[in-house]
């Protein structure tokens, strides 16, 4: 049996939203590499002899390099031959989850791997609020963009002109930038009291939403812990009549 790592998705939080195929992998690890953000819950469903590496990587403390977390990955499939590695990470392994650098990290030095989707906060969190991403005859689309890059740095990935449509637009890991980013949709056009809520601890029996609009959500979300997404767009206005985890 040829060595073979697992970069696995663990989902927004709810464990039930783990999907069958990383129950499985999970199960059967000799070695799990976790995040922060993985629920912890999931790593009682290993077996008892399984060896846990933990690389502590969460929003604004990366206690471990995602260098030192590649090579972490690499160096286990080398010591543990014939055994099963995953790398659990929260969420979804390519939305913001720099599995595709490890993936390549492993590729280049001839580790086999398979990539094992995971429900993204990006659509599972504003479900958990009562907020669809996408509703007829308000919006078609929806975008999710990056909330850690400053909006207002010098040369900036994030196509911020093209903001301005009825598109719903979800910001990961943006709670810290709330004031730049909600600053700089209004200075592009957007509306003073176009409609955004904050969700925060989505899916789980933490889990709180505020509701308010870009001039006035970064003062009434100012208290929410971390991990939290921003949701912007006419959608928000549905929770009323969705919401259902509440």
């Amino acid at each position: 049996m040829e060595n073979r790592v697992y970069l696995t998705g663990a989902g927004p939080g709810d464990i039930e939203l783990l999907t069958l195929k990383a129950a499985r992998v999970i199960s059967e690890a000799d070695v799990i590499i976790y995040d922060k953000l993985a629920n912890p819950e999931i790593l009682e469903m290993a077996k008892k002899d399984c060896q846990f590496i933990f690389v502590g990587k969460e929003s604004g403390n990366h206690s471990v390099p995602q260098e030192e977390i590649n090579e972490i990955i690499y160096q286990s499939a080398l010591k543990y031959s014939n055994k099963v590695i995953v790398r659990l990470k929260g969420g979804d392994p390519f939305v913001f989850g720099r599995g595709g650098e490890e993936a390549i990290y492993l590729h280049q030095r001839g580790i086999k791997f398979e990539i094992i989707p995971g429900i993204s906060s990006s659509v599972a969190v504003p479900a958990y609020a009562g907020i669809p991403v996408t509703h007829r005859g308000i919006t078609t689309s929806f975008r999710v963009v990056t909330g850690h890059e400053t909006p207002n740095k010098k040369i900036s990935q994030i196509e911020w002109q093209t903001f301005l449509n009825d598109e719903t637009i979800v910001f990961l890991m943006g709670l810290h930038n709330i004031g730049l980013i909600t600053s700089k949709l209004m200075s592009l056009g957007k509306r003073k009291d176009y409609p955004c809520a904050v969700v925060s601890k989505g899916t789980t029996k933490e889990q709180k939403v505020v509701v308010g609009t870009l001039e006035d959500i970064t003062q009434k979300a100012k208290d929410l812990p971390t991990p939290a997404i921003i949701i912007v767009g006419e959608v928000v206005n549905l929770r009323e009549q969705v919401k259902w985890f509440d």
